[in-house]
């Protein structure tokens, strides 16, 4: 049976969903109707040029993308939606839910949840944009799940169109389980689309969250497509494929993706190598051990193609 989701988005995770990944998982797989890229931020007062180059229009084949900022201050985010501006974009999001250290101990991801004056600050600086539709991803805390409550009003009465929960607290980054009653209380009190993220990883998992929040506007896949790439389209179609069409498909995938970072990557083989590997940290998890061992311990291009096709065979 077809499963009843409004929307299903594919989750920024930086190192992960990057142009190459996404390019190559909507021509296979498809199933998702809007792809995050990791966030933007400033660097020394500039845009990093590597941010630059993965939100690039001639970077990015996939039919609709959504950018992702972070900031902590005004200035900072009329910077970086300026920069994405002249790129065309006109929708945009604001991270407020990146758990690791180096970024939260700044106040900007979940690092500025405790803070609801600079979050006032930026969404009345996102009211001076107009011409953007900005929306938010964020996490319950940072330290406390109680800091949405301040947070929450301030979101219901600004100009964002949407909120996407991830019910942890930053302090967790992907540990223990997520604060499902936390989330209810958010999702009670939410006057905005709002979009669940976190932990979810079969249909059957989808299906029962929607039947619990059925106002849901939809969710948003994260590490559960990574580890499973067909997973959005066997939400829509209501069934999985079988393994046989699963890894044909992860080897088409995988080939495409091959093809773009031996395009774009400058380093020479070692880091193209390092840059194929990554993926492997979540991709196809119930793989049996051996061919999995032989791709991450491949050192050299040629052998680890050779695991690769050898284990999706």
């Amino acid at each position: 049976m077809k499963q009843n989701i409004p929307a299903i988005y594919a989750a920024p995770l930086q190192g992960f969903t990057e142009a190459a990944w996404r390019n190559a998982h909507e021509q296979t797989f498809g199933g998702v109707d809007a792809y995050y890229t990791p966030f933007i931020r400033l660097e020394k007062g500039e845009v990093r040029n590597k941010d630059k180059r993965e939100v690039m229009p001639g970077q990015n084949t996939v039919s609709h993308l959504i950018p992702q900022l972070v900031a902590s201050e005004p200035e900072e985010l009329n910077r970086l939606a300026g920069f994405l501006a002249s790129q065309g974009y006109r929708e945009i999001d604001v991270n407020m839910g990146c758990p690791f250290p180096l970024i939260a101990n700044r106040g900007k991801g979940a690092g500025i949840l405790p803070y609801p004056e600079k979050i006032s600050a930026l969404l009345e600086e996102m009211r001076q944009l107009p011409e953007i539709r900005f929306s938010v991803k964020m996490r319950l805390g940072w330290q406390d799940a109680d800091e949405w409550k301040q947070v929450l009003p301030l979101l219901n009465r600004s100009c964002v169109v949407q909120v996407t929960l991830h019910p942890r607290i930053g302090k967790q980054q992907y540990k223990g389980e997520v604060n499902r009653a936390a989330f209810q209380a958010f999702y009670a009190a939410c006057e905005l689309p709002l979009v669940y993220n976190g932990d979810l990883r079969t249909l059957e998992a989808v299906q029962k969250l929607m039947d619990a929040y059925p106002r849901l506007k939809g969710v948003m896949l994260g590490r559960g497509l990574l580890a499973d790439p067909s997973l959005a389209r066997s939400i829509r179609e209501g069934k999985a494929p079988d393994k046989a069409t699963l890894y044909r498909q992860v080897a088409e995938m995988h080939r495409l993706m091959y093809e773009h970072y031996s395009r774009t990557i400058e380093g020479g083989e070692a880091q193209l190598l390092a840059k194929l590997k990554t993926m492997w940290e979540y991709l196809l998890p119930d793989m049996e051990k051996k061919p999995r061992k032989a791709i991450l311990k491949s050192n050299r291009l040629d052998a680890y193609l050779r695991a690769v096709a050898e284990a999706l065979r």
